[in-house]
């Protein structure tokens, strides 16, 4: 792929990449409200150009369809306006009396339904955590052309055969979704023009050996655990469900969503905390880079707003207390969790165009590493996280000076955040026109599946070019505040506690 080198996204009737930019400021308790939604330019660097990209369609990954069951309802658009209008999804908890804890509310998941997506002896018996990712999986579907009686069509070939592993992988978590945002005017003519290549060529049945599911999840089916402890003390081991074991272990998101398709190519889990989404992604996309698969279903799940998995957290000291205001979720050294599920379709470019699949925007690479320093605390020069960017900038062929937005993975804590700005500042030397926000000040920690809302968060940025804000600013110290002045034009990032680390680079197809 060519260097790419506009100045703006599609022009709206409100012109809205032309307007002023806002000056930076970083606020105390008394913030003012940010603005709704953040418009803001694409551009690269004149002078520097990118390294070489992947140019074999067999290679190339795109993003065709997207699906998610969220604080904020199941419908993408929906939860990107959602993100525009700075509104928070956290509430008070009440599937469950938390009176008695000292973290009363959460972004919990209303009004689910499954419907028409899994029938009803299976969604009373399903965790919670595998009915979203069936729900979430489906709808990626729809979204990617392949919903309903569409994949009901596809062949089978009955001579093979599919397995599915249950793997434990090493501690890495998620950090960015980096997206290199700068294209050429005439991407929307050059994308108009490949829908219409694309339609010439007759739709290609897929092979479903070929076609896999890569979806991942820190906690398991957290509920079915617990309610099997609870029945082996209070009534004893024959009350113990049969599904206890099958629907607690992680991998079981990926073999139901899988059995339920009859998809039956690559298949596994991977849990590593909030790496798990990213990871997740990265894996899936490494499979088709190969010529593994023509086609990857890739997300994460969790639903961990139980008695259990809130008191676990309370335990770590790691949620707010602010129970007077759950809209006010965040600040320094806090985070609350919340319960969500988030899939894409992941094809190689060549299979998505052969069978006119609506192309959303590309992966260009990734990267993963470990700190190697402690179990919850960042290095504090930020290395973990510095490298593993640089590596995913490598992999994908961008160059830092192409990169101007970042969104972070800002869990709120002071020496996270802080661990993150100075990974920043080590791989972006110039970051005069770098843009920052943070999902999680509106929807929570989502654990294993917070990478994916904000992959979802990022991609729509480049559909729409608008970005979110990031509300609930608040900055705890003059020292803090000195060592965040002058380094970056933040609109309103509250960075991340970082561990290791998973990015990943995405782009406007062209």
């Amino acid at each position: 792929m060519q260097s790419l080198h506009s100045t703006s996204l599609r022009p709206s009737p409100l012109d809205r990449l032309r307007q002023p930019r806002r000056s930076t400021t970083f606020p105390g308790n008394n913030a003012k409200p940010l603005p709704k939604r953040l418009p803001f330019k694409v551009s690269s660097s004149a002078v520097t150009a990118a390294p070489k990209r992947e140019t074999d369609p067999k290679k190339r990954v795109v993003i065709t369809g997207m699906g998610l069951v969220s604080v904020f309802g199941n419908d993408v658009d929906a939860y990107y306006e959602k993100l525009l209008s700075g509104e928070s999804g956290i509430t008070l908890i009440d599937r469950f009396d938390a009176s008695k804890f000292p973290t009363r509310f959460g972004g919990q998941i209303r009004g689910f339904k499954a419907e028409g997506y899994i029938d009803g002896k299976n969604d009373r018996r399903l965790d919670d955590c595998l009915r979203y990712c069936i729900v979430a999986g489906k709808k990626a579907l729809e979204g990617a052309d392949l919903g309903g009686d569409k994949l009901d069509k596809i062949e089978k070939d009955l001579g093979g055969y599919f397995e599915y592993l249950s793997e434990t992988s090493s501690c890495i978590r998620a950090l960015f979704g980096l997206i290199q945002l700068s294209l050429n005017a005439e991407f929307e003519n050059a994308l108009f023009t490949l829908e219409g290549i694309s339609s010439w060529h007759s739709v290609k049945q897929i092979d479903k050996i070929r076609a896999g599911v890569l979806i991942g999840t820190g906690m398991g089916g957290l509920t079915v655990f617990s309610d099997g402890v609870q029945a082996l003390i209070e009534k004893g081991h024959r009350k113990i469900t049969p599904f206890f074991i099958p629907y607690a272990i992680t991998n079981m998101a990926s073999a139901l969503l899988a059995i339920d398709l009859g998809l039956m190519g690559p298949n596994y889990s991977i849990s590593t905390a909030c790496a798990t989404s990213n990871y997740c992604f990265y894996a899936a996309a490494n499979h088709i880079r190969r010529g593994e698969a023509d086609l990857m279903i890739a997300g994460g799940t969790e639903a961990a707003i139980i008695p259990i998995g809130l008191g676990g957290f309370v335990a770590c000291r790691a949620l707010s207390q602010r129970n007077d205001d759950p809209k006010l979720l965040l600040g320094p050294g806090t985070k609350i969790e919340m319960v969500l599920l988030w899939v894409k379709v992941l094809e190689s470019l060549e299979h998505a165009m052969k069978r006119g699949a609506p192309i959303i925007a590309e992966y260009l690479g990734g990267a993963v590493n470990c700190d190697a320093y402690h179990m919850t605390d960042p290095r504090a020069d930020g290395l973990g996280v510095s490298s593993c960017i640089q590596s995913a900038l490598e992999d994908a062929g961008v160059s830092p000076e192409e990169v101007n937005y970042i969104n972070a993975h800002a869990t709120s804590t002071i020496v996270g955040d802080l661990a993150e700005l100075n990974a920043i500042k080590k791989v972006f030397k110039n970051t005069s026109e770098m843009k920052i926000n943070a999902t999680k000040s509106m929807i929570g920690h989502c654990l294993g599946a917070a990478g994916g809302l904000e992959a979802i968060a990022t991609v729509k940025a480049i559909t729409t070019g608008w970005l979110h804000p990031t509300i609930n600013q608040f900055v705890s110290s003059n020292k803090l505040l000195q060592q965040l002045k002058g380094c970056l034009k933040i609109f309103g990032s509250t960075f991340t506690r970082t561990g290791s680390s998973c990015a990943a680079a995405y782009f406007p197809l062209n």
